[in-house]
C-alpha cells in the first residue's frame, strides 16, 4: 500500500543543481522516475534561489506552477499572458513551462517552488494549506507530495500519522486509491502536491 512506502524528505536528501540556464541554483527535492534527467523526467519538485530579474529557463513540453516560499515577491511575464504578480500570500500560478517566462522581482530575492510535470504523460495540482485541514484523495496510479513551508504539519494517511517541520517533507508513491488528511498548524503554511499519470 501507499502509506506503508511513504518516506519523510529531509534537506539532506534534496540535490542542489544549477538551473538549466545557468542562472541560479535549483533544490530538487524529488524527481520521478528516479535517476531521471531534466530532459527524462515525468514530474520533478524543486526550490529555486531568485536574486536577480531575468528569463526563466525553458522546457518543451513541460507544464509548470510556481509558489513563492520567501521574500516580498515577483512580477511574472509569460509569453501569451498578462503579467501576474505572485508573493507568498499568493494561490499557486500554473503556467506553461516551453513559454518565453521572465520575472522581475518586487524587493529584493527569494525562494520558490517549483512543480513540473511532463505533458501528455502526468498532470499535477498543487493546493496551499494555511492554519487548517484539508482532505485530498489520491486515484489509482497518483502519488501525493507534501512540503512544509513553515511551522509544522501532520499528514493522516490510514492508521499512519506523519509530522513535518520546516523544510521537511512527505512523499506518498503512486499505489491505490488513498484518503489523506493534511493539517498545518497554527502558524504553518503547507503545500501539497498531487501527481496523476495522464
Amino acid at each position: 500500500m501507499a502509506e506503508s512506502a511513504a518516506k519523510i524528505l529531509r534537506p539532506d536528501d534534496y540535490r542542489r543543481m544549477p538551473w538549466k540556464n545557468g542562472g541560479g541554483v535549483t533544490v530538487e527535492i524529488a524527481i520521478h522516475p528516479p535517476g531521471a534527467t531534466l530532459d527524462t523526467f515525468d514530474w520533478r519538485v524543486s526550490m529555486a534561489s531568485v536574486v536577480e530579474d531575468g528569463p526563466f529557463s525553458r522546457f518543451p513540453d513541460i507544464d509548470r506552477t510556481l509558489s513563492v516560499l520567501t521574500g516580498k515577491g515577483l512580477e511574472l511575464f509569460v509569453a501569451g499572458d498578462d503579467a501576474v504578480t505572485l508573493t507568498a500570500e499568493s494561490a499557486p500560478h500554473s503556467f506553461a513551462a516551453d513559454a518565453e517566462t521572465r520575472a522581475r522581482l518586487i524587493d529584493g530575492p527569494l525562494a520558490d517552488f517549483n512543480v513540473m510535470t511532463r505533458r501528455g504523460r502526468c498532470r499535477h495540482m498543487v493546493l496551499a494549506i494555511a492554519d487548517g485541514s484539508s482532505d485530498i484523495t489520491l486515484t489509482e496510479g497518483a502519488c501525493l507530495l507534501v512540503y512544509c513551508c513553515e511551522g509544522s504539519a501532520n499528514i493522516v494517511l490510514g492508521d499512519r500519522t506523519f509530522t513535518l517541520a520546516a523544510d521537511e517533507t512527505l512523499l506518498v508513491p503512486a499505489g491505490g486509491r488513498l484518503a489523506a488528511r493534511v493539517n498545518a498548524g497554527t502558524g504553518s503554511r503547507i503545500l501539497a502536491v498531487v501527481m496523476t499519470p495522464v
